[in-house]
């Protein structure tokens, strides 16, 4: 079920309704929403809710056991299981075929003949997100930093929440279980701001990701070779701020919608375009897979601390959040530049002191970023290595300022929602989400709110039920 669906706006009335004057009693309520979330993921294809009911009772009953047990040795052994079955499940749906594919590359380029069979399932939707989730649930208990609940329906639920569930953000127990477990009052004020940034949400999904998309699809299917420079710069940024509109707009979505129901979800983003550094870009850009990547990976590799390895750390961890994103060698690549981008902010001696948000001054480091960033995001939209560095290369070699081809490219029906967006974001960048400095007479405060309806309304009915580009991972 998608969010910018008939299906759900009729779903999301309903269950907010009956949550808060049906199902009154915490317990109640936590039974409903595991329900209803149930029925939200079904949706897709019924056949993966046994997957989801395998992944939460297994790490249910591990993270239980892992607490119970005092010998390290098993308590090791627990921890173990855990893993492997988060990461086996991951293989198996979403990998397997792409390191069957890459070992008979390898042995043909050897001089061999292989006929290696290929076993390709459905991805699950969601599936890297509530593996992550889960996944730290038992490293959090194993560590001593967290002790599991005793609620199987409350651990359900968490694993589960339907705003959540498929993309993100990928929530750590300590943050979000204890929520469930408290007694929940409906707050009129969280829910108003909720709806606000549900507002804004689908704004950037609708009226700035979905027309972009299109126009990058396009740019991004043409040989490369016989496209202008201009025409394939333009495609690579439609695709920067249609991901940025898209992953961004669902969280915060997601984050609003959580707040109908009175649950606090972690921030993903922080206006990360408006970086002034590479690693502040990964404080900014997929803020919980960044910290689940630190806590999980790049610390436990020694992080900046193991001088001799900090380089192989680095890379290690920008190497698992490409493959994080999906079996292709180009997000390994895109992971690996990022890797390469950040190294020497790491290595450096002298560290550039940034105030705590951009200002003006900061616009030309916000450029200079951008624009690395923007090449790396030609790795992660094209089909293969070949087709992205062929992308890289003609933006140059295919260099060619025609005044009409600028113009047809500059237009301001493209780049108005998109120009708005940041506008608001700037304007907003101390706040949690584009809206959430709205002041003002409230007459002004509601024009700004019709505004928004009528252009995202006018944009559904041209680019109508366009999945999240990260529903994909």
């Amino acid at each position: 079920m998608l969010f910018n669906s008939i299906a759900f706006a009729v779903f999301l009335p309903a269950v907010f309704a009956l949550y808060w004057w049906v199902f009154r009693e915490r317990r109640a309520q936590n039974a409903f929403l595991l329900l209803a979330s149930w029925a939200f993921y079904a949706w897709w294809d019924w056949r993966f809710l046994g997957l989801l009911w395998f992944s939460t009772a297994a790490d249910y009953i591990i993270g239980a056991r892992l607490h119970a047990e005092k010998e390290a040795r098993r308590r090791k052994a627990w921890l173990i299981l855990s893993i492997g079955i988060n990461i086996g499940l991951l293989c198996a749906f979403k990998y397997m075929g792409f390191f069957v594919e890459s070992a008979a590359e390898l042995l043909r380029a050897m001089g061999m003949d292989p006929h290696l069979p290929v076993l390709r399932l459905a991805l699950p939707v969601g599936i890297s997100f509530y593996t992550f989730q889960t996944l730290s649930y038992t490293i959090d208990i194993h560590r001593g930093h967290f002790k599991p609940t005793g609620d199987p329906i409350a651990f359900g639920a968490f694993v589960a929440f339907f705003p959540q569930l498929v993309a993100g953000p990928i929530e750590r127990a300590r943050d979000l279980l204890p929520q469930f477990e408290a007694p929940r009052r409906f707050d009129a004020a969280l829910a108003a701001d909720g709806l606000r940034q549900m507002l804004w949400g689908f704004f950037k999904k609708m009226a700035v990701a979905d027309p972009l998309g299109a126009m990058a699809d396009a740019v991004f299917g043409m040989d490369a070779s016989a496209t202008s420079g201009i025409t394939l710069f333009f495609g690579a940024l439609c695709f920067a701020f249609q991901i940025y509109g898209d992953f961004s707009g669902y969280s915060d979505i997601a984050i609003g919608c959580a707040r109908l129901f009175g649950f606090q979800l972690s921030r993903n983003f922080n206006y990360p375009y408006f970086s002034r550094s590479i690693g502040e870009f990964w404080r900014r850009w997929h803020m919980t897979l960044s910290g689940w990547l630190r806590d999980y990976v790049y610390l436990p590799l020694g992080g900046a601390r193991a001088k001799a390895g900090r380089l192989r750390n680095i890379l290690i961890t920008f190497s698992v959040s490409g493959l994080w994103h999906g079996a292709n060698w180009t997000f390994i690549g895109w992971g690996l530049l990022h890797g390469a981008y950040y190294t020497p902010e790491v290595l450096s001696t002298r560290r550039a002191r940034l105030r705590s948000e951009p200002t003006w001054r900061d616009v030309p480091r916000m450029a200079l970023v951008f624009l690395a960033v923007l090449s790396a995001w030609v790795l992660f939209r094209a089909p293969t290595l070949e087709g992205a560095m062929s992308h890289l290369y003609h933006i140059a070699a295919n260099i060619d300022l025609r005044r009409h081809e600028l113009l047809e490219w500059a237009r301001w029906t493209i780049w108005w929602p998109t120009l708005l967006m940041l506008a608001t974001e700037w304007r907003s960048r101390h706040e949690q989400h584009g809206l959430a400095s709205i002041g003002g007479h409230r007459a002004l405060r509601w024009a700004v709110y019709l505004f928004l309806i009528i252009v995202i309304g006018l944009r559904m009915q041209l680019f109508s039920e366009h999945a999240f580009i990260y529903f994909r991972f």
